[in-house]
């Protein structure tokens, strides 16, 4: 009976809500810190979609983010984009604050969008002052400056810089060049010095958080470190003497508050677009942030558009050409995947071609095409003869060649799938075919990416502005070719003593060193030139981690059972010595 009411009694006592010490429940975590955003968006709509679309997958928690967000002197729609995205995002978000200003559509003394009088400056310093005093009021933990042409395709962007603990701290991006959104050394004057310690930092040689002079663009400051307080864009420090920027002038102002900027780059944070000259044009700018979009999808991770933002489909034309084929293998989709989605940016119309796979053929299959070797071939370094990936590189261009005499095409371009196009490529393509029609070139084949051998011995051509006369080439990355050229190809009657495509061109443009190989080819007559610079670079050389050659990866054209497989970034002849005919392992020296 007494031990039935003891353990009535302690039931009681834990339904009261009595409990011992052993029983309370943890604590709840610390919320994370308060972000202020601050966007200062203005003509650029070309990369507002991308930008915005970046802030929303940040991995953190948007019920912890205000947005503050100014437009002004916009000539765009960079106004109507920034409305939209703000409407859905709203809800999502702590506090959204929405400054836009329609008028005026320029600043005073202003010569074009990409000029920086200073009364732009002044204005910019007043919006960046009116965003950390309202983070400031609205006692924000941190506050994130992002210019809208940076993209922080690292989702981790925000929580990476918060580890690192520091006042003053920027995400080194990655641009098109050698441009970044850091100083490692100021003149005494308040300009830009180079230093020793610059280009190590932004190749990534050394990896770290490190004490910089300045910082720009895009960077986190932490509101609640004792320093902070003395910080400010507007009005510059009673000291100031440096050029009237709001960049330099925060620099300064750091400096006179004792606090330190800081410059991490341990992981891949995302891309900076390389501003425009002061007399170039929004078109400009545009067409470079779609050369940094080209270059996010090879080095990675891409840029994606916001799911929030509607985006007009792109106008794609063949820029003067009959037809523009891309070849690719099927297996290939990654590869297919990013080139129509680069083409797709700038604006080109292309036909996929699917290129006959080597690896699927076996030699009795090559025997029925009509495939033989050309007599003597042999590989410069290795000595062994053409693999299946080398025959069904070789067939993929023949067949675009045949299309076009059979559809008596006057002109096309071909890409393969494995590269990256340079800064304007569309334009200066465009540009250049139309002066060779001007100058009333005699052309068959004109290379836009290719392996240089002899680069100083190719001579200009006259009237028409960055075009040599080829010289012995490999590679044929991306090649304009006319009705005239392709049936000069056919001619030649080249499955029947093939050898590698990039070989047999400069045979049949007379500019082969291997004299062998050019005696079975009677009618040399091929006028090939090439841009200069070239317009066109693979993807990636042999050697790098995302290298691979489907052509220096398979079996020997008449061997199922002999594989070649070079990964290195040096290939070496394997054995004492070359058969005889065989040209010197520098002709293909690879990068």
């Amino acid at each position: 009976m007494l031990l039935h009411f003891l353990v009535l009694g302690a039931f009681v006592f834990l339904a009261d809500g009595y409990f011992s010490e052993e029983m309370y429940q943890e604590e709840s975590k610390m919320q994370p810190p308060t972000v202020v955003i601050a966007i200062l968006a203005r003509n650029t709509a070309h990369s507002l979609p991308y930008y915005l679309g970046a802030l929303e997958r940040l991995n953190y928690p948007k019920a912890r983010i205000t947005v503050w967000a100014a437009t002004d002197h916009n000539t765009d729609n960079t106004t109507a984009i920034l409305k939209e995205w703000l409407t859905v995002m709203q809800k999502f978000y702590h506090y959204v604050e929405w400054r836009p200003m329609d008028q005026p559509t320029s600043y005073a003394g202003e010569s074009g969008p990409k000029h920086w009088p200073n009364s732009r400056y002044e204005y910019v310093m007043k919006l960046k002052q009116a965003a950390i005093n309202f983070a400031r009021k609205r006692w924000a933990d941190y506050i994130l400056y992002v210019d809208t042409d940076n993209i922080l395709t690292n989702p981790e962007t925000l929580n990476l810089m918060m580890a690192e603990n520091m006042s003053a701290i920027a995400p080194m991006l990655d641009s098109q060049g050698a441009y970044s959104n850091y100083w490692c050394g100021i003149t005494p004057q308040g300009y830009y010095r180079r230093t020793a310690e610059y280009f190590p930092t932004r190749q990534r040689h050394r990896l770290g958080c490190f004490p910089v002079p300045m910082i720009h663009s895009t960077m986190l400051l932490d509101l609640r470190k004792a320093g902070m307080k003395k910080l400010a864009f507007f009005p510059p420090h009673e000291d100031y003497s440096w050029p009237y920027d709001d960049i330099i002038v925060f620099a300064f102002s750091c400096r006179a508050a004792e606090v330190q900027m800081y410059l991490c780059n341990k992981e891949r944070y995302g891309y900076l677009n390389v501003p425009a000259k002061p007399h170039q044009t929004l078109e400009d700018d545009r067409l470079n942030f779609v050369h940094l979009q080209l270059e996010s999808m090879i080095d990675g991770p891409p840029m994606r558009p916001s799911r929030y933002v509607h985006m007009f489909p792109k106008q794609r034309d063949l820029m003067g050409f009959n037809e523009i084929y891309l070849i690719n293998l099927r297996r290939r989709l990654d590869r297919r995947d990013r080139m129509l989605f680069s083409l797709n940016e700038l604006e080109i119309d292309v036909k996929v071609v699917d290129a006959v796979d080597g690896n699927a053929l076996n030699s009795s299959d090559i025997k029925i095409l009509g495939v033989d070797l050309l007599p003597g071939y042999y590989d410069p370094f290795s000595g062994r003869t053409l693999t299946k990936g080398e025959v069904g590189c070789f067939l993929s261009h023949y067949f675009i060649w045949k299309e076009m005499v059979d559809l008596q095409m006057e002109k096309a371009l071909v890409l393969e799938d494995d590269i990256r196009f340079q800064a304007n490529f569309k334009r200066r393509v465009v540009r250049l075919m139309e002066e060779v029609e001007q100058a009333e070139l005699d052309w068959d084949i004109i290379y836009f990416g290719r392996k240089q051998v002899n680069p100083t011995k190719e001579e200009a051509v006259e009237n028409v502005h960055n075009l040599v006369m080829a010289d012995y080439s490999y590679w044929t990355l991306s090649y304009a070719i006319s009705l005239q050229g392709a049936q000069k190809l056919l001619n030649a009657e080249p499955l029947s003593k093939m050898l590698p495509v990039d070989e047999f061109l400069p045979i049949m443009y007379d500019k082969h060193p291997n004299k062998d190989y050019k005696s079975h080819f009677t009618n040399r007559n091929v006028h090939a030139f090439s841009t200069r610079p070239l317009v066109v670079q693979p993807c990636h050389y042999a050697g790098d981690p995302q290298w691979v050659s489907d052509t220096e990866t398979s079996t020997l054209w008449d061997d199922d059972a002999v594989r070649t497989d070079w990964r290195g970034s040096h290939k070496t002849l394997k054995g004492a010595a070359p058969p005889a005919g065989v040209l010197s392992a520098t002709y293909k020296d690879e990068l």
